[in-house]
């Protein structure tokens, strides 16, 4: 009787970490953030960055200065965005070690337990190298 409740156990383990193991590889797969585009139900971190890399050009005109947006945390796996992003400034208050800007969905194309996101992409201030 004590074997079949291991190997249920084991079964439980090996299918829920094959699980996790899917859900957080999907970005990794991609070799390169250009490659992470949007795909099924899933928002690509291309799309991501993108969005913030046009809200700090237009925070750079307006300010005269010449920041760059990075790269999200590749580890991210979000749902697919029924609206168009929003991009605003990651208020000092949240504790975050340096500027980030927070891409927003404020409702996923299906409401499962993700509903809406947030995610946040760090801002370098030093200025961008002449190329």
């Amino acid at each position: 009787m004590l074997l079949p409740l291991r190997l249920n156990k084991r079964l439980y383990a090996a299918l829920a970490g094959s699980f996790f193991f899917v859900a957080g590889t999907s970005s990794a797969l991609a070799s390169t953030l250009d490659e992470d585009r949007t795909r099924g139900d899933i928002h690509g971190l291309f799309e991501i960055r993108d969005a913030a890399v046009k809200f700090i050009a237009a925070e750079n005109l307006k300010n005269g200065t010449r920041w760059q947006a990075m790269e999200p945390n590749r580890k991210i796996l979000v749902a697919k965005c029924a609206l168009s992003l929003r991009v605003a400034w990651v208020p000092k208050s949240h504790g975050l070690s340096g500027p980030n800007v927070a891409v927003i969905c404020d409702k996923t194309v299906k409401p499962t337990m993700q509903k809406k996101w947030q995610v946040f992409v760090p801002i370098d201030k030093r200025p961008m190298a002449h190329k």
